[in-house]
C-alpha cells in the first residue's frame, strides 16, 4: 500500500501537469490568482513564469517565504476565503485563477462572484477538489453547495461528482456573464478521492 508521502506525491505531480497545460494554453505569460500558496511548491514549477499575481495564505511562516520568493507579486497573509468575499485584489484582471482549498472549491467560486471584479474576455479555472470524498461518505446532502444539485440528482453524487463540478462551475460563469468554452477533468489521488479540472471560461 502506498505510503501517505506517495499519495501526495501522485496528486501533486498531477496538479503540476495540469497547471503547465494551462500555462501552455495561455497566449502570453498570465496574471494569476493563487488562493493558497503554501510553501511556494507549485509556483516553483509553474506560475513563475506568470507576468505577476496574487497569493493567499494562512500561515505566518508560509506567508513570509512566498514574499521572499515572488517579489513581483501581492502576497497576503490571512484567510483567503474571507478575503476573497471582501473583494481583496478585485481590481487585478486575473487571467489564471487557481484553487487549491482542502476541501470543498465552491464557496470560492460563490466569493468571487460576489463583489464586481474586473475579468479578462476569456481567463481560466483550475481547481484541485477535495469535495468528492464526502459525497463518497453519503455527506452531499449536508454540503450548502450541493444541496440544489442533491434535490436533482439525488444524495449519491460519488459516481458523477465530475459532471457535477462542471455544473457548478458553468452556473458560476453564468453569474458572472461568461460562458463556459472549454472542460478537461479527472479524478486522482488515493481512491480516486481527488478531483482535478481546468475551465476555460469566455465572455457570454
Amino acid at each position: 500500500m502506498p505510503t501517505s508521502k506517495q499519495k501526495d506525491n501522485s496528486t501533486f505531480a498531477d496538479k503540476v501537469r495540469l497547471r503547465r497545460a494551462v500555462l501552455a494554453a495561455c497566449d502570453r505569460p498570465p496574471v494569476v490568482l493563487e488562493t493558497h500558496g503554501g510553501w511556494g511548491r507549485i509556483y516553483d514549477r509553474t506560475w513563475f513564469k506568470a507576468e505577476a499575481g496574487v497569493v493567499i495564505e494562512k500561515a505566518e511562516k508560509k506567508a513570509e517565504a512566498l514574499a521572499l520568493q515572488r517579489p513581483a507579486w501581492r502576497v497576503y497573509e490571512g484567510d483567503s476565503l474571507k478575503s476573497i468575499r471582501a473583494g481583496l485584489a478585485r481590481d487585478v484582471r486575473f487571467d489564471v485563477v487557481d484553487l487549491d482549498p482542502y476541501g470543498s472549491p465552491m464557496d470560492y467560486l460563490s466569493a468571487l462572484a460576489l463583489s464586481a471584479r474586473e475579468w479578462p474576455d476569456r481567463w481560466h479555472l483550475v481547481v484541485n477538489d477535495g469535495l468528492r470524498q464526502k459525497c463518497k461518505l453519503g455527506g452531499s446532502w449536508n454540503v450548502k453547495a450541493l444541496q440544489q444539485v442533491v434535490q436533482r440528482r439525488g444524495n449519491d453524487l460519488y459516481p458523477v461528482y465530475l459532471d457535477v463540478a462542471r455544473e457548478l462551475v458553468a452556473e458560476f460563469a453564468r453569474t458572472i456573464g461568461f460562458e463556459l468554452s472549454a472542460w478537461h477533468g479527472y479524478y486522482t489521488g488515493h481512491l480516486d478521492s481527488m478531483t482535478h479540472y481546468w475551465a476555460v471560461l469566455r465572455r457570454a
